[in-house]
């Protein structure tokens, strides 16, 4: 028995032609994998801090230390990595709120997802501001995902929570802002990071001083 080739044989079109076949795409090595995480990383800063619109190939260049040509092999145009680093991001940034389960007990589980989305802001904050980068800007490379991905969600996990609410395990009030407000303070700390830095001086014990009240507002609002 013939052993399998990477390549497929030429065929015939319907006029006797022979049409050739493309061979199969070779994966891509250890070090261009390497290159486009190395660019990937490097445009995260460079789009955090400057927004799509103010960031160009030759900065992104810059930080990761490549030619603009070598870039280019990787990546063809700064949205083609804008678009890579948001699919990348709305997967993570979802799977905290779908972890949720209907089946734990609920104010756990509402505060397991405080929780996780404080942990993603202090350990990804150029992350949350690309994402609200996006947003502020009417989300123009991200909206099909948005009601592809996010809107599905967001709907049935609202609706987990009204659930608890109408069996009076948490305290009653809207599941869509309750999520809103989840969202609004605890990407605060990545959103706004220098501000909090210049108006907290103790470095150290910000981020648990952060959690802490967060956590116990959440809980005071949501005990029945």
């Amino acid at each position: 028995m013939q052993g399998i080739t990477r390549f497929k044989a030429n065929g015939h079109d319907k006029h006797g032609k022979i049409s050739s076949v493309k061979p199969a795409k070779r994966k891509p090595s250890r070090i261009q994998k390497e290159n486009r995480k190395r660019i990937l990383d490097a445009a995260l800063g460079v789009f955090a801090t400057h927004g799509f619109r103010g960031t160009t190939l030759d900065q992104i260049a810059e930080a990761c230390g490549m030619h603009k040509p070598n870039l280019i092999y990787y990546f063809d145009s700064k949205e083609a990595i804008h678009v890579d680093l948001l699919n990348t991001l709305m997967s993570e940034w979802l799977n905290p709120l779908d972890s949720m389960d209907p089946d734990g007990a609920p104010l756990d589980e509402v505060m397991r997802y405080i929780r996780r989305k404080m942990e993603m802001s202090r350990l990804y904050p150029r992350e949350s501001r690309l994402f609200a980068n996006e947003i502020v800007q009417g989300a123009p490379r991200m909206l099909p995902h948005l009601e592809s991905t996010l809107k599905p969600l967001f709907d049935r996990q609202c609706a987990v929570i009204a659930n608890w609410m109408e069996q009076g395990k948490i305290a009653r009030m809207s599941p869509a802002h309750l999520v809103f407000s989840i969202w609004a303070v605890t990407q605060h700390y990545a959103d706004f990071e220098a501000q909090i830095s210049v108006l907290l001086d103790d470095e150290t014990t910000r981020g648990d001083a952060a959690e802490e009240f967060v956590e116990a507002m959440f809980r005071k609002l949501l005990t029945p």
